[in-house]
């Protein structure tokens, strides 16, 4: 049965992650890392496109679950009648391969339990060759191998070998059964390598489960936010963290491809890549937080990703900042709840997006401004950038929100052009001794401001639109007063605030991109040149609540803020986007996106709060 995309949780290793539904059952991974073929889809298809399920006999789905602590380490408990049992999935940091570890421990009773993996490589595509090696199931096909073991530990203080665990094939899948009582523990491991390689080294599963809670612990204590909502920050930064490819330093916008934004739509895409779009807001949240040297990592994977010719500045990138993602169907999948088409790759790469420009050079400043260490070829990076984007910025382009109608002057990439020759007057205002001509970047600035303020303005309805000439609007000029192009207290800004909410906000504060609700006769909206709609976009919805504080609306962003927070599913993850009729996530999970909005409302509101407190005290004073 299909579960709910909120009810999963997600487990990871720093360069590939897996999601495990409520049911037990881990229908997700792709191995060795985010972007390659998942040997684990039936999430966008059935069990027989791969997974794992492991839970107590005639059990469908678990009593409760949590992480442990602050970490990446899920706990699920079971009752049943003859007793209960948990069981704690983790992914270990890998030294050499990646493992995916799930253990089960007796908690009352005797518990029969049982374990069905089906694998299929190349998502869902190949049933592999399963073999028994050394004590071992040895699944092999094409480039892949995956080795299954089991080990068993007695309950504390007792003698003997602990369970006993009966393992068989059936059906092309690897069944195995047992029974636990207090204190009994049953581990399984699974471990990918390239199949052309000798087996890796054994870990020891319990030793890995101390060690990767020790791991988590001591990264969740660097965590400088000590504000209201510290649980809900820090689990979205241990997210952001989960999504991190450590070997560079990319953060992908999701570890899932083709979760719909629509209930059997085609808006379904594939975010196991890193936006630049994510930039700023991304080492701003880090940066804030206290986490120096992800920021960093993250500045270093951008440096490397953008260089070259400006005019080829990608949207996007691959985790090794890889520039090709050539955008492929996958046919024999079904999708998501009938969602189909199921989509490898991202054409939307290919794409002209002028606000990336601004968002690169803005994610250098901000990096410049906090203290890390500065890189010498930086700026030399930032004029070349700038000198693209002087002779470009006139020009129509594919927008912020990856459109795939026809392009257009969209304001919001107008703005980041000025954030662009913004940033770097200021750069040259603070360091006169940089090469560059302030006088120049100062004179675009002004262009681009005016400009926009003539062209991208309904002066009748008071609102900034989504692009020059349209009567649309859009979500994106919500960061107008955050960039600092105008100030909070703008008419227009204002105005603009009122005219999303009014116009793109659904259920008191949930707010969409952009209106996907006229179409032509072929049924494709004007502006993306997509049929169908989509959910309420989350970071849209944190960004309303930003601009309502910055406007002085202190008590509707909190309430707001609340409400979000109230659209995390139990174990404090989010999707990108949610559909307020039916109650439910949707999109690609867990959304960076989203978590990247939710930290940084909460310290904005966290300032707001401390700020309030010291002139409640200057007053009595």
């Amino acid at each position: 049965m299909t579960q709910r995309i909120e009810d999963y949780a997600l487990i990871g290793d720093l360069q590939t992650a897996a999601l495990v539904g409520r049911d037990g059952s881990l229908d997700w991974l792709c191995l060795p890392r985010f972007d390659s073929a998942a040997c684990f889809a039936a999430l966008l298809g059935d069990q027989e496109n791969g997974h794992w399920r492991l839970a107590p006999e005639g059990a469908r789905t678990c009593a409760s679950r949590s992480y442990m602590g602050d970490s990446l380490v899920l706990q699920t408990l079971w009752e049943t009648r003859s007793g209960s049992v948990k069981v704690t999935d983790f992914m270990p940091q890998r030294d050499q391969a990646p493992d995916v570890v799930r253990i089960v421990e007796g908690l009352s009773g005797e518990v029969t339990v049982h374990s069905t993996l089906r694998l299929r490589f190349d998502y869902g595509h190949i049933v592999p060759w399963v073999r028994r090696t050394d004590g071992h199931r040895v699944a092999v096909a094409g480039p892949d191998a995956i080795w299954l073991r089991d080990v068993s530990r007695p309950a504390d203080g007792t003698e003997g070998e602990g369970p006993r665990v009966k393992t068989w094939g059936q059906q092309y899948s690897t069944r195995s059964s047992f029974s636990v009582k207090p204190g009994e523990q049953v581990a399984f491991v699974m471990t990918w390598h390239p199949s052309h390689e000798s087996r890796p080294k054994l870990i020891d599963p319990y030793e890995s489960l101390a060690q990767s809670l020790q791991d988590w612990e001591e990264w969740a204590a660097k965590c400088t936010y000590d504000g209201p909502h510290r649980d809900a920050v820090l689990r979205s930064l241990i997210t952001l963290k989960a999504l991190t490819y450590a070997p560079t330093g990319g953060i992908v916008a999701a570890p899932t491809t083709s979760l719909p934004e629509e209930l059997g739509g085609v808006r379904n895409w594939d975010y196991r890549y890193c936006w630049l779009r994510d930039s700023t807001l991304t080492l701003g949240a880090l940066l804030s937080a206290g986490y120096l040297d992800e920021a960093a990592q993250w500045r270093d994977w951008l440096l490397r990703a953008v260089a070259g010719d400006p005019a080829d500045l990608k949207i996007m990138y691959g985790i090794s900042g890889e520039r090709r993602l050539p955008e492929l169907e996958l046919p024999w999948l079904r999708g998501y709840e009938n969602s189909a088409p199921v989509r490898i790759g991202n054409d939307a790469a290919e794409q002209l997006q002028l606000d990336v420009y601004g968002e690169v050079i803005d994610s250098l400043y901000v990096a410049q401004e906090a203290g890390l260490a500065p890189k010498p070829h930086a700026w030399k990076l930032q004029l070349s950038l700038l000198g693209f984007l002087e002779t470009m910025w006139r020009e129509p382009d594919d927008g912020l929100w990856e459109v795939r109608g026809q392009r257009r002057h969209f304001v919001h990439s107008k703005v980041m052009a000025w954030v662009a020759a913004d940033r770097a007057v200021r750069t040259l205002e603070a360091d006169p001794s940089l090469p560059g001509d302030a006088a120049r970047w100062r004179t675009m600035r002004d262009e681009v401001h005016r400009e926009v303020c003539e062209k991208g303005y309904d002066p009748e309805r008071n609102t900034f639109t989504q692009s020059y000439g349209s009567a649309e609007l859009d979500a994106a000029t919500l960061l107008i007063p955050q960039v600092g192009f105008l100030p909070p207290d703008d008419p227009r800004v204002v105005g603009t605030v009122e005219a999303v909410r009014a116009e793109l906000a659904r259920d008191g504060g949930f707010v969409r991109r952009y209106s996907t609700d006229e179409g032509d006769t072929a049924g494709s909206n004007r502006v993306d040149g997509l049929p169908g709609g989509e959910g309420v976009f989350l970071v849209c919805s944190f960004w309303l609540a930003d601009a309502l504080l910055l406007t002085g609306r202190v008590k509707e962003a909190r309430e707001l803020f609340e409400r979000l927070l109230g659209l995390c599913n139990d174990v404090g993850l989010l999707a990108e986007e949610y559909d307020p009729a039916a109650g439910r996530q949707l999109g690609n999970f867990p959304q960076a996106f989203s978590h990247i909005g939710l930290v940084g409302t909460a310290q904005a509101l966290a300032r707001e709060e401390a700020q309030e407190e010291a002139r409640a005290e200057e007053g009595a004073g």
